[in-house]
């Protein structure tokens, strides 16, 4: 696949600069009504960018549609944890960690679960660590749960939950976070990147993972967490809502950075209490440090939660590439801030 897109970005550029005059053009600043004959050229270096912008998208979107494909493949059978269809995932998400220069945080990428009563259960999680020989010792976690609920009866011959908004959309949205760090290291502050398992369960592998760092005591600036980030709101102004909303000025401080009404309040989440049904929750608990949780599931644009037609299929993820093009400079205002602006209320 990345050959395939050497080759069109090629091609592309090519034909971009093969004809002596550009055809493209834009509005003449001293005549913005654009009456005809007062255009301006456009430069080719701003077309080779345009070009290279819209290339750059194009594999976003398609390299996360690879991602959450397998995720939420048949042969996963629903990702239930501590079966062998979510150890996959996690073998999975490993490699993805080790191939984009994501360290284990502990000794191996996985976080076992102690006395788990249903089969083996870790987390995965990866570490970067911080370049400010300061703020390396501030973290600050980004994470999801990769887990769901495995295999349902109802669905007549279909009795796979295979979980593609929840949670196979945070998921790949936390893996291609991981990846934009881990090539551009651009984080002054430590990042631990956290996929979660059980959450279905009752958040068991967050609140492993919160009391095994508080634990630690580790200096956690802030908790971001990605659930159900697969498909548009309906008739909002923004793309994404912030559980615990009037908790903090997270939301404030991430439009702030990402130079836009990206995230907004959503009064269905304040009333059934989203803050505490997310993996937020425990780190909440356990540090009471801004936690919680981004998401686009409005209650009216999704009708497949925990049923077999949560398919990879309905997935928009044109939108999706949106949402980890827009969030990644949030991110890095957050984490590469001289000082910890994201408080409580």
């Amino acid at each position: 696949m990345k050959h395939i897109y050497v080759a069109f970005f090629s091609f592309l550029l090519l034909s971009c600069g093969s004809a002596k005059v550009n055809q493209s053009t834009v509005l003449n600043p001293t005549n913005p009504k654009g009456v005809k004959g007062s255009v301006l050229p456009v430069s080719k270096d701003a077309e080779l960018e345009r070009v290279k912008s819209k290339v750059s998208a194009k594999a976003l979107s398609v390299d996360i549609e690879a991602t959450m494909i397998f995720l939420t493949s048949d042969e996963l059978k629903g990702r239930d944890t501590g079966s062998e269809g979510i150890e996959k995932a996690a073998d999975y998400i490993q490699n993805m960690f080790k191939n984009n220069n994501i360290l284990p945080y502990f000794t191996s990428y996985k976080d076992t679960l102690e006395n788990y009563n249903d089969g083996v259960a870790y987390n995965i999680v990866g570490f970067l660590p911080g370049t400010d020989p300061e703020l390396k010792n501030e973290f600050v976690v980004i994470g999801a749960h990769y887990d769901h609920i495995g295999l349902i009866s109802g669905g007549g011959d279909d009795t796979i939950a295979n979980g593609a908004n929840d949670n196979a959309s945070g998921t790949t949205t936390v893996l291609e976070f991981a990846k934009y760090f881990g090539e551009h290291k651009k984080n002054k502050r430590s990042i631990i990147f956290a996929l979660f398992t059980a959450e279905e369960k009752g958040l068991v592998g967050s609140k492993h993972l919160a009391k095994t760092l508080k634990d630690q005591n580790i200096n956690l600036y802030t908790m971001l967490n990605f659930e159900m980030v697969g498909v548009p709101m309906i008739n909002k102004d923004h793309n994404l809502y912030l559980t615990g909303y009037e908790l903090s000025n997270l939301a404030e401080i991430s439009n702030g950075y990402a130079n836009k009404n990206l995230v907004g309040f959503l009064p269905k989440a304040k009333e059934f209490n989203l803050f505490r049904r997310s993996d937020n929750a425990p780190f909440h608990d356990e540090f009471n440090v801004p936690s919680q949780t981004y998401s686009s599931f409005d209650f009216t644009n999704f009708g497949e939660y925990h049923k077999v037609g949560d398919e990879a299929s309905l997935m928009d993820y044109d939108f999706m590439a949106t949402i980890v093009s827009e969030t990644v400079p949030m991110l890095e205002g957050i984490i590469n801030a001289p000082i910890k602006e994201v408080k409580y209320n």
